[in-house]
């Protein structure tokens, strides 16, 4: 008998990157596909090398993920799904290394930051790396006892390191919220909680306009999670909106709410209906 071939979703990093622990989390039955950058991974799925891409949105502690906003509208695909991952660092060194011989810890500069309160206690000068997954791939080939690598557990398990200190950040609710996207959308009824719609939208040049868009939302209890704006064709004055809220698209009010919208804009794209990660609360 012929094993099933399983799926594949695309990540942007490296084996070991906190991306391709998102896809391990939410689809633990596909194969991680790493690619070099955002691009990469949106065009894996494009072209049908892989089924699903895994893209990190936004993080708790340093917000919005640079640029990702402008590239899920022109991307072509849809989401699908969300995923929230708990953001845990920890020191990883060469087999047999006790904390005490650890003199330098290489990172991304955001978990660099993360961690001063640990790194300052113990007396280890942080050393800037590419990014996670690479620093511990770079610790690895070394085998220096004296350099250890901020990253995951998972970067550990893959790259051979002892993990020396486990759970090191010095935030305890570190989270990065993930979009799970698609070449086809899936607009059906998931699970028992709610769902989530997200669309982007681009407001008539009228006064207040963006107050009077808004208002369809309030007047029909809509609870909007996100509302940002970022500037397109690098043009001060052509802004665009990105936009999430609780509630489907077949809902009445939502209905309501969308018509409303679609009468003081001149462009409004569905991205994605997708149910609420339960860790969202």
């Amino acid at each position: 008998m012929v094993a099933q071939q399983r799926g594949r979703i695309a990540f942007q990093g490296e084996p070991g990157a906190y991306s391709h622990q998102a896809c391990r989390e939410a689809r633990p039955d596909m194969e991680a596909m790493p690619c070099a950058t955002f691009e990469d991974a949106i065009e894996a799925v494009r072209k049908g090398d892989a089924e699903l891409a895994m893209l990190p949105v936004e993080n708790s502690t340093y917000g919005r993920v640079a640029d990702m906003h402008q590239l899920l509208p022109e991307s072509g695909l849809h989401i699908i799904d969300e995923a929230f991952v708990r953001v845990h660092i920890s020191l990883l060194a060469v087999p047999g290394t006790p904390l005490g011989s650890v003199q330098r810890a290489m990172s991304h500069t955001v978990l660099l930051g993360q961690c001063r309160d640990f790194l300052r206690a113990h007396d280890i000068r942080p050393v800037t790396g590419a990014d996670t997954a690479g620093s511990a791939r770079h610790v690895a080939d070394l085998r220096d006892p004296s350099v250890g690598a901020l990253a995951s557990d998972l970067a550990g398990e893959i790259y051979g390191l002892d993990i020396v200190a486990r759970h090191i950040e010095d935030r305890q609710n570190n989270t990065t919220r993930f979009l799970v996207m698609a070449r086809e959308p899936d607009l059906k009824r998931r699970g028992t909680g709610p769902m989530l719609t997200t669309f982007v939208f681009r407001v008539r040049n009228i006064p207040a306009a963006l107050y009077k868009a808004m208002g369809g939302f309030a007047t029909n209890g809509i609870n909007m999670t996100k509302l940002e704006s970022y500037m397109v064709d690098g043009n001060f004055t052509a802004t665009q909106f990105y936009a999430d809220i609780e509630g489907h698209p077949d809902d009445r009010n939502v209905q309501l709410a969308l018509e409303e919208l679609r009468y003081f804009t001149t462009h409004l794209a569905l991205l994605g209906v997708y149910p609420s990660d339960p860790r969202r609360r």
